[in-house]
């Protein structure tokens, strides 16, 4: 069994104190109850884009003599139908940063060397101390043959997005302005996804983490949940859910890189095992969904390090659920941290959302 992994990325993030971050920021907010099985632990993790336009206009005249006239008459009406199809069926180009170029990857992507266990853990997670993991639950193979595509159906809702914590800012967040919050950032990878990729999207943003006003996420999870079972219930042909959040930091981080010309932040997905060193598995927090889950994040991760190879982080594990069990294709997403502007942060639901078109396509 291994408890937590030490090299790469784990030496990167486990160094940074993330974990211990991590703690700091849920104290601050209110209730800690990592020891009590039966409640979620709590953790902290937060493009400005425009899609151009462009029409088409056509005219044509035509003259001719007495006898060409009908004939004239004839061609220039068909001129015009073809000319308003055209019009009709022109498409507003895509974004430049839709077009992602395979780059030269960080690291050995092939099968055989990501059948390499410790290669694999190194590579793309970092596991918590709180709890544990074996190649049983970390393999490579698996995770690739898992079909995660969806059959694309614009007419009904297949994704949801919402916030366990909605109050999460970044480093120019205007307090009170959710446009500058990851609600703002929700809005923007929605819009994408529904303007760029054609999926019909419904966001939620209800404050999970506002007690009477008050910061209090001790409790954030156990309060999200029937908000979004019930989404659910009323929305089946819902398949993928993003809780979208940003990570907490030591201040002097600052989670940043550059993709397509734009200082984009840095992303990681966070799974629960719902098993814990202490208490071994939490029969209280099942979720018959953990492989799909992590097949779900190491494609995603998969797609970043052929496309964007600086723009994940790493997997995070850790024991708990997280609300992780809702769906197979659910996730949560850690977009930059609290050191990252706002900017940042939407420019890296650009590259996020075409890697998640990727796998939902099945490419």
């Amino acid at each position: 069994m291994i408890h937590a992994n030490g090299n790469t990325i784990a030496d990167r993030l486990l160094g940074e104190n993330q974990s211990e971050a991590v703690t700091q920021e849920n104290e601050t907010a209110k209730g800690k109850t990592e020891n009590d099985p039966g409640t979620q632990q709590e953790k902290k993790s937060g493009t400005d884009g425009n899609t151009e336009t462009r029409q088409q206009e056509q005219s044509g005249e035509t003259d001719g003599q007495k006898e060409e006239t009908a004939q004239a008459e004839g061609e220039t009406t068909a001129g015009q139908e073809s000319d308003s199809e055209n019009a009709a069926t022109t498409t507003t180009p895509l974004p430049a940063w839709t077009t992602a170029v395979e780059a030269t990857p960080k690291m050995d992507l092939s099968l055989d060397r990501l059948s390499d266990f410790q290669y694999l853990l190194n590579n793309f997670f970092v596991v918590d101390p709180n709890t544990t993991v074996d190649g049983s639950q970390i393999n490579a193979g698996t995770f690739l043959g898992d079909s995660l595509a969806l059959e694309e159906d614009s007419s009904v809702p297949q994704i949801l997005i919402y916030h366990t914590h909605s109050q999460e800012g970044f480093a120019d967040s205007t307090e009170g302005d959710e446009a500058t919050s990851v609600i703002g950032v929700g809005d923007y990878l929605t819009s994408i996804l529904q303007d760029v990729y054609g999926y019909q999207v419904i966001h939620r943003k209800d404050a999970f983490d506002l007690m009477e006003g008050q910061l209090d996420r001790s409790k954030a999870y156990n309060y999200a949940l029937p908000v979004i079972e019930q989404v659910l219930a009323e929305n089946p042909t819902i398949q993928v859910v993003i809780d979208l959040h940003r990570d907490g930091v030591p201040e002097g981080k600052h989670l940043v890189t550059e993709i397509n010309g734009k200082p984009t932040a840095q992303i990681m997905y966070f799974n629960g095992l719902s098993r814990t060193v202490k208490n071994g598995n939490l029969d209280t927090l099942p979720n018959p969904y953990i492989e799909d889950n992590l097949s779900f994040s190491f494609q995603l991760s998969y797609q970043a390090a052929r496309y964007y190879p600086q723009l994940t982080r790493c997997i995070y594990l850790k024991g708990y659920r997280y609300n992780l069990h809702v769906r197979p294709r659910s996730i949560l997403l850690e977009v930059g941290a609290q050191t990252n502007t706002v900017e940042e942060a939407m420019n890296a639901m650009e590259p996020f959302s075409v890697i998640l078109d990727k796998v939902l396509k099945g490419e």
